[in-house]
């Protein structure tokens, strides 16, 4: 499978062989069965590089990947020597496009899905819990190897942890709930 970072440690512990490569050879090496699997960034992409006509199941979910989350780096002492009102614009200027491009992302991933789905006949399958239980493990003892590599590694873990107590049962009760019942059910099998 193609699956760089945390998630490649997880599916290596589970073991399953992982591919490193770049985004241009993803779909050749599906084609040609170098690769079984890939992991890309979601649905919009995966729809633009056409890997539905290499790969018609697509499964969820993305264990390896709570969430979409942009990163900005600045120099630190670029940053810090600027005056507070400019760095307060660029502190903005991040939060503003982050606030921007993630509804975005979230709403053409939707819409590619429904065109992979219902165009291009791929069919989707959620991973069996049994999978998903034997990889949550595996993935707490990647996070937590990860973590002991370095002190800000380690305070990073922890804040991540005692965020997803609070925000999981918040996203369990609102988000999660208004999806179940609300929404129309879609077929797991494509």
């Amino acid at each position: 499978m193609r699956i760089p970072g945390l998630g490649g440690k997880v599916v290596a512990k589970a073991g399953g062989t992982v591919v490193l490569l770049p985004g241009g050879e993803i779909f050749t090496s599906l084609e040609r069965g170098v690769i079984d699997a890939t992991e890309w960034v979601g649905p919009y992409h995966d729809l633009r590089f056409g890997f539905y006509q290499a790969a018609k199941y697509y499964y969820y979910p993305g264990f390896h990947e709570p969430g979409t989350y942009l990163e900005y780096f600045f120099n630190k002492k670029a940053y810090d020597s600027l005056p507070k009102d400019l760095q307060h614009i660029l502190d903005a200027a991040c939060m503003e496009s982050e606030a921007w491009v993630l509804p975005q992302f979230d709403a053409n991933n939707g819409a590619a899905l429904q065109t992979l789905i219902n165009k291009h006949k791929v069919q989707l399958f959620q991973y069996p819990d049994e999978v998903l239980n034997a990889l949550r493990p595996m993935a707490v003892e990647v996070l937590e190897e990860e973590a002991a590599k370095s002190p800000m590694a380690k305070k990073v873990n922890e804040s991540f942890k005692n965020f997803q107590k609070v925000v999981g049962t918040w996203g369990t009760v609102s988000e999660q709930s208004y999806y179940n019942i609300l929404q129309p059910k879609y077929s797991l099998k494509g």
